[in-house]
């Protein structure tokens, strides 16, 4: 799975290495994925808006948009490489430090795709979060500035980018434009999630480009786990969206699925 060459014996020519089959789940503009290299993805983003900004940073991706968790479970076994972010405004310190009155349930899909991944997926994987309000239910592998990771493969240390202002507030026209020249990832006007009136959150949301890269690297540097990848013992895998679907604008959208991410 590494970066490396291929060469066949008696040929002087070389040809590189398979690609290295990713579902990128909650993929949202994809910070995360913005300097990934040798690689064919599947990228699954539920915000139909945000999913065409995806499309239209990485248009050699497959986009779908549907429910990342259900989507996992249906088609996990046809990768190489898993990342999945699940939503983490119910896990962040934000929502004990907010002004609002907000009380609600936490995500529960967030442990349930760590203990999904770690019992049963074959190859490598990363599942993200944020730094929570409580104590972990289950300790991640490691914690790289405010992010954690849970994966099965050694993180080394990283100092990530810092950015240069107000992080966790900006919101401002100004501070909107700041922010996706320090990701690198600029697009027209501003894109909200759902009812939030922050055009800041899709970017404070991404994993920027730089971890993102780290955390793929360490993931090539891994032994492997097995003498065979899970994606690499078929001559070709079909990566279909269920059976109801429809493209529209280069994207696959699959009405089969339904967030329980509300």
């Amino acid at each position: 799975m590494a970066n490396s060459e291929i060469i066949g014996a008696g040929q002087d020519t070389a040809r590189p290495a398979p690609k290295i089959k990713t579902l990128n789940l909650y993929s949202g503009i994809g910070g995360n994925r913005k300097l990934w290299t040798n690689c064919e993805v599947i990228a699954v983003e539920l915000d139909p808006k945000i999913a065409a900004v995806y499309q239209s940073f990485f248009p050699q991706d497959i986009v779908i948009v549907g429910d990342a968790h259900q989507y996992l479970l249906e088609h996990y076994s046809e990768f190489d490489f898993i990342w999945s972010s699940p939503p983490c405004q119910s896990h962040s310190k934000m929502m004990k430090a907010t002004r609002h009155k907000v009380a609600k349930y936490v995500d529960m899909s967030l442990y349930q795709e760590i203990l999904f991944l770690q019992h049963f997926f074959k190859g490598f994987f990363v599942v993200e979060n944020v730094k929570p309000y409580y104590d972990f239910l289950i300790v991640p592998s490691r914690s790289l500035g405010r992010h954690c990771f849970w994966s099965n493969f050694t993180i080394s240390d990283f100092t990530p980018p810092v950015f240069e202002g107000r992080f966790i507030t900006a919101g401002t026209v100004a501070e909107t434009k700041l922010l996706k020249k320090w990701l690198g990832l600029e697009y027209a006007g501003n894109m909200y999630y759902g009812t939030n009136h922050c055009p800041g959150q899709i970017l404070r949301n991404c994993v920027h480009p730089e971890l993102g890269l780290h955390l793929w690297s360490e993931m090539q540097r891994s032994p492997v786990l097995g003498e065979e990848s899970p994606a690499q013992n078929t001559m070709e895998i079909c990566h279909t969206a269920p059976n109801s679907t429809k493209r529209k604008g280069g994207l696959i959208l699959c009405h089969t699925l339904h967030s329980n991410n509300a």
